[in-house]
């Protein structure tokens, strides 16, 4: 389909945070061990992610890979098989060097200050990838964080807390099977301003039920409020088998009057723009650490619902929303023998056309945009040539070109959730259209 049809419907298709979408992950079969995927890889700037996939509740708009309300006999044999995977993990990648770690779930902070430790030791003993010398990012939410976490979370090397407000106004996160008094919010946002975090991130949520224009803006301005150094604005998805999906509701309203005045209101007072979703503050540290480029670098995750690529295979465990699936793929992966860690047996493999799209989509939907010279000492060929679509993105005015990158412009990064799934190949459409959801 032509881009200029593709505008025409709904702004918001998909988000597009990587490529390609878990929903076009299948059965490797045969399986593929881990040190042959692995082997002519660069290890030497990788990211690690660790999944926690556990939350005190499921919110009615959440399709992440979670489970609420774990036993503690859960969490901890749950750790114990994620010490396990690890093993094999590092035994499969040798000489390995990371460059950034990320925990998130779930939320990693539903586990006690004593877990958590155990979270970093793994990473740091098994896997030697020490907290401390890293950039850490963590996922906490405003119910599970206390003093005695955040002292821990400090103590470690975490620099990065990112914290799921969605709304500042109660009966909007009620709405959405979130209820979330504001006095927990303040708790939690109050414990956080001491604790000096180099990077506070807040997510925020457009397009709730009952939200108006004037409420999103004052929730907006409410989180700046607590000086965060990043914000995420995220438009409401109702996805199949969430508390909402179940809704008859047409939730397509006001999510893009949502988008610009948020997006206006941060840029009047000095922010910059990095997505669609991400705006860093004036004084948002500049980023530390071993360089990591998406396009180019592998990511190893870890536990239920995390992602692992090579440049040529993605892969995971199997992936569920509803409590029936995910307690099962929670259960198959606490009972695996030490060998089942060693190989990979769901994700998607990538020839070269999709590792050429990948790179195009990676960089695309950010402001740096994409680096033609960059994308051409990869693939020895021209990104224009290997997907003429791109043209369309200029002639409608959607991206432009400065110096030797492709960049989008604001209308182009408004329009970035159907920009990125326009660039999907038929392959992995289909894929994504024949997944059974569980």
């Amino acid at each position: 389909m032509r881009l200029a049809e593709v505008l025409t419907e709904a702004p918001y298709q998909g988000y597009s945070y990587g490529y390609p979408h878990k929903t076009a992950y299948r059965p490797l079969r045969p399986a593929v061990t881990l040190r042959a995927a692995w082997a002519a890889e660069p290890r030497d700037a990788l990211f690690l992610y660790l999944h926690v996939p556990f939350c005190e509740m499921r919110c009615g708009f959440c399709n992440l890979f979670t489970q609420a309300r774990p036993k503690d006999d859960l969490v901890t044999s749950y750790l114990a098989a994620l010490r396990r995977q690890a093993m094999q993990v590092r035994a499969a990648l040798g000489m390995a060097r990371f460059a950034r770690c990320a925990i998130g779930g779930g939320t990693p902070t539903f586990l006690n200050a004593g877990q958590l430790d155990t979270l970093f030791d793994i990473a740091e003993e098994v896997l030697g990838a020490p907290p401390a010398d890293l950039p850490v990012s963590l996922e906490v939410s405003p119910e599970t964080i206390d003093a005695e976490k955040l002292a821990l979370l400090r103590e470690r090397g975490v620099e990065r807390l990112s914290i799921g407000i969605q709304s500042f106004r109660e009966a909007e996160t009620s709405a959405v099977g979130r209820p979330q008094p504001a006095a927990t919010v303040r708790r939690a946002l109050e414990l956080l301003q001491p604790a000096d975090f180099p990077t506070l991130n807040l997510d925020l949520i457009y397009g709730l039920p009952g939200q108006t224009a004037d409420s999103w803006l004052a929730s907006l301005e409410a989180a700046l409020a607590y000086s965060p150094q990043e914000l995420y604005l995220y438009p409401l998805y109702v996805r199949p088998l969430t508390g909402l999906g179940k809704s008859e509701r047409c939730w397509d309203d006001l999510r893009l009057d949502c988008y610009r005045s948020g997006r206006a209101c941060l840029l009047a007072r000095g922010w910059r723009q990095v997505s669609m979703r991400m705006f860093q503050a004036p004084n948002a540290p500049a980023s530390t650490g071993p360089v990591y480029c998406c396009q180019e670098d592998g990511m190893v995750g870890l536990g239920c619902g995390a992602r692992s690529y090579t440049r040529e295979l993605h892969y995971s465990t199997e992936y569920a929303v509803g409590m029936r699936g995910v307690r099962e793929i929670v259960a198959d992966f606490i009972g695996r023998p030490d060998a089942a860690f060693a190989q990979a047996n769901y994700g998607f493999l990538l020839d070269d056309e999709e590792q050429r799209r990948r790179y195009v989509i990676q960089s695309l939907l950010t402001h740096v945009g994409l680096d033609v010279p960059a994308y051409q000492r990869r693939f020895h060929s021209d990104p224009l040539d290997d997907l003429p679509q791109l043209l369309e993105l200029e002639s409608l005015g959607l991206a432009n070109r400065q110096g030797q990158h492709l960049i989008l412009t604001a209308a182009g990064l408004e329009r970035s959730d159907a920009i990125g799934p326009w660039l999907y190949s038929q392959r992995v459409q289909a894929l994504m259209a024949g997944y059974e959801h569980r």
